[in-house]
């Protein structure tokens, strides 16, 4: 064996074990569960249940303080559009959870403005951030009759709003990149 390939074998055994210790064994993943509409005075409203299935090391940040950032990506589209045509809607919705630990309570707020809802437990809290409901849409009237439109929708962690020296790690890791990826809904009107 030459002199290189026992230098190589000496630093790659540690590598591996390092790699291994810093990925969690639960890596977390996003999932839209329903997405519907409803017509509310003139407008379509959306209603979406998300699951936010934080990973480990997400959770433990939370814990510790570290505020997480949720955005929630919304295009409505006419069914037959092709790719390069309008949306008829694109909106970003985004949500702020974390945890306030001199009262104990996790604080879930829309971004900007609201103060936000407290709950006592992160199960709850969690719960309550992938509840959206009655989010304006598109007024009724700008949709065409008998055509067919779908909502497209995708929930993820804004890791930029991570503070600064968690960022490398963010970006590096499996377990900070969470996403719903894309799902497609036909929109009922």
């Amino acid at each position: 064996m030459s002199r290189a390939r026992a230098s190589t074998r000496k630093w790659l055994l540690p590598l591996v074990f390092l790699v291994t210790a810093v990925i969690p064994a639960s890596a977390g993943e996003f999932g839209v569960e329903r997405v519907e509409t409803r017509l509310e005075g003139g407008n379509l409203a959306l209603y979406a249940d998300i699951d936010f299935d934080f990973s480990e090391v997400a959770l433990e940040a939370l814990d510790n303080g570290v505020p997480l950032t949720v955005e929630v990506h919304i295009q409505v589209r006419a069914a037959d559009a092709w790719i390069w045509e309008d949306n008829l809607v694109d909106q970003r919705l985004r949500y702020l959870i974390r945890y306030k630990p001199l009262s104990e309570r996790y604080l879930v707020s829309r971004i900007p403005g609201d103060g936000g809802q407290s709950y006592v437990t992160r199960e709850a809290a969690i719960a309550a951030l992938g509840a959206i409901e009655g989010v304006d849409l598109v007024a009724a009237d700008r949709l065409r009759a008998g055509a067919a439109y779908e909502i497209h929708l995708e929930a993820f962690l804004d890791i930029e709003e991570l503070p600064l020296p968690l960022k490398p790690m963010a970006y590096l890791l499996p377990s900070w990149k969470l996403s719903s990826g894309w799902t497609k809904w036909p929109l009922r009107h």
